[in-house]
């Protein structure tokens, strides 16, 4: 394990941490000095991962099978977390998945509605079970993870925005406790899930989408070892006070937010607005 990381000795429970984005930000976290829980749907997959790490860092790595759907899953994966390791500083809402590609009224509503499930709930269960011990030792950090659907990936989208203002809003709840809570905006990388979408626009007939998704899926996309950095800051101590802001990790300077945290916590930078009509 490392000695002097950023986040050495730092316990962070990270969801979807078997594969993807998820897996990325473990990775880095153990390569920061970061004591590990990763949650899942898939044990293979956490298994895998964790044995990864511990290889290469010499990391002190645990796994929990959860599906973040499920209250009484997040919770016992937080249970198992404290457990193994008495205190969680940092917590990683990850956890994602795809709904169908296609227009609003034309889609599945148990399938857009398990979008939904998988990302607003599951990242309120995750905040929701970690939060009050963070409060009572007076520190902690949660990073959730948002991102940009747009037409034809209206429950993607709407989950991911509502997990911006669900940030924001926590922020202020959280004001003076010593929790901080920011949103991560990773861009388009190349993961399983942008190959489901790809195939899924390519079926519906989203040319558009699709072509992104030949874009993203043929070394096009955002760097995942950057959005994985972000994740790294916001977990450690150089962002201060920061909280409730969304940083984008492909397209924002976010190496420049440490010195500028107080600055950005006075003024509306990073944060999700409407923008108003004149007159």
């Amino acid at each position: 394990m490392a000695d002097a990381g950023r986040l050495h000795r730092r316990v962070a429970l990270i969801t979807g941490g078997g594969r993807g984005i998820g897996r990325a930000i473990a990775r880095a976290y153990a390569a920061e000095g970061a004591i590990l829980a990763l949650a899942a749907r898939t044990d293979a997959e956490l298994l895998s991962t964790a044995d990864e790490i511990r290889a290469e860092f010499g990391s002190d790595v645990t796994t929990v099978v959860a599906d973040v759907r499920d209250r009484t899953q997040v919770e016992n994966a937080v249970s198992h977390t404290l457990e193994r390791f008495g205190v969680i500083d940092v917590m990683v809402n990850n956890a994602g998945n795809t709904g169908e590609i296609g227009r609003l009224w034309e889609l599945d509503p148990e399938r857009w509605a398990n979008v939904i499930s998988v990302h607003v709930l599951g990242t309120y269960y995750g905040c929701r079970a970690v939060i009050p011990g963070m409060i009572e030792r007076g520190r902690g950090r949660i990073v959730n993870m948002s991102g940009v659907g747009g037409p034809n990936d209206t429950s993607y989208d709407a989950a991911k925005t509502a997990i911006v203002n669900m940030t924001e809003n926590l922020s202020v709840e959280l004001a003076g406790t010593g929790v901080t809570v920011n949103a991560i905006s990773p861009g388009s990388i190349h993961t399983r899930m942008w190959e489901e979408v790809r195939d899924m626009a390519l079926a519906a007939g989203d040319m558009e989408m699709y072509e992104k998704g030949v874009q993203v899926t043929s070394g096009g996309g955002a760097s995942i070892e950057r959005a994985a950095e972000l994740a790294v800051l916001l977990g450690s101590d150089e962002c201060g006070a920061l909280s409730g802001r969304l940083i984008r990790a492909a397209l924002d300077n976010f190496e420049d937010i440490p010195a500028r945290a107080d600055e950005i916590m006075s003024s509306e930078a990073l944060l999700l607005r409407r923008v108003a009509l004149d007159g």
